[in-house]
């Protein structure tokens, strides 16, 4: 087997590499084949030529592998592939302006002890202070920790 061959079956192996790395996730056929031609390349070195000429390829692989590597980070290719937008929603965060003790409201579903009411004309998950409550209940306000909102019957 000629060194042009050799060359190409490890050049072969680092497009598979970057293949795996940058487009297919995880662990894929793609990157045990790259491991194979990579490491096949080096053994058909030292099997066709000696230990002189196997000795080079092993060493040119893996400074060319290494430097591959670190091209393909600082010049951060692979942010091209990976998604981009970020998540800068809050779930369940009461405002402050929105709710406040004392607001008024009434029950739209069952309260056994949680369940949902319209305050100031939104609607919330609410909290009774552990009793049943019936839907249609004209409600109030008591306390709120964080993002839970504590009711009682309006009296």
């Amino acid at each position: 087997m000629s060194i042009t061959a050799i060359i190409l079956i490890i050049f072969l192996g680092f497009l598979l590499f970057i293949l795996e790395f940058l487009i297919i996730p995880g662990i894929t056929v793609a990157g045990i084949a790259a491991a194979l031609l990579v490491v096949g390349g080096i053994f058909c070195g030292y099997f066709f030529h000696g230990t002189s000429v196997g000795n080079i390829v092993l060493l040119s692989t893996a400074v060319s592998m290494t430097a591959m590597i670190i091209i393909v980070f600082k010049l951060k290719t692979w942010q091209r592939f990976g998604l981009k937008s970020t998540i800068d929603g809050k779930v369940g965060v009461i405002e402050v302006d929105e709710i406040n003790v004392g607001d008024e409201g009434i029950t739209i579903s069952k309260l056994s002890p949680i369940g949902k009411a319209r305050i100031n004309d939104k609607i919330y998950e609410v909290r009774s202070d552990g009793s049943y409550m019936d839907s249609n209940i004209p409600v109030s306000v008591t306390h709120i920790e964080g993002n839970k909102i504590y009711i009682e019957t309006k009296n």
